[in-house]
């Protein structure tokens, strides 16, 4: 049976940066938790970042990720893809969803880096750190994607 890393928050778990969750209502993901296959984490507290905590976005020119009070949390972000990676690697976990946008998780989609709730192309630092490692990455969007792809 093929386990799933997913987004704390996707699990109704308030981690997000403003104190809050996004979780999912849907009957697939309820299936997956009665099984027993998701591995709930969220990389920013894993990385050690406070909730609640400030926005924080990738600065596309430089890679870097600085909240909106310009504080540079790179480290932690790269500490929690790192500390994320570790549990998929523990729990030989080969699929992942992944909250869309988010710094850490977004798959497809992150915001721009200028805080103006605008996003763009682009991935997060955990997101690109499974791809690169053989972890096939899903989002909210594409849950019936995962399902097909673990075989579901």
């Amino acid at each position: 049976m093929n386990k799933i890393f997913i987004s704390a928050c996707l699990l109704g778990e308030m981690v997000r940066y403003d104190g809050k969750h996004q979780k999912l209502s849907h009957q697939i993901i309820q299936k997956w938790q009665e099984e027993g296959r998701l591995v709930g984490g969220c990389p920013e507290c894993l990385g050690g970042l406070p909730v609640p905590r400030a926005p924080a976005e990738i600065q596309p020119e430089s890679d870097k990720i600085i909240t909106t009070s310009g504080e540079d949390v790179t480290k932690q972000f790269i500490d929690g893809a790192k500390y994320s990676l570790a549990i998929c690697v523990r729990e030989k976990i080969k699929f992942a969803l992944l909250k869309e946008s988010s710094p850490s998780c977004g798959s497809n989609n992150i915001y721009d880096g200028n805080f103006s709730n605008s996003k763009i192309s682009g991935e997060g630092i955990t997101a690109k750190l499974f791809r690169e490692q053989g972890i096939q990455v899903f989002s909210e969007h594409t849950i019936e994607a995962l399902s097909h792809a673990i075989g579901d």
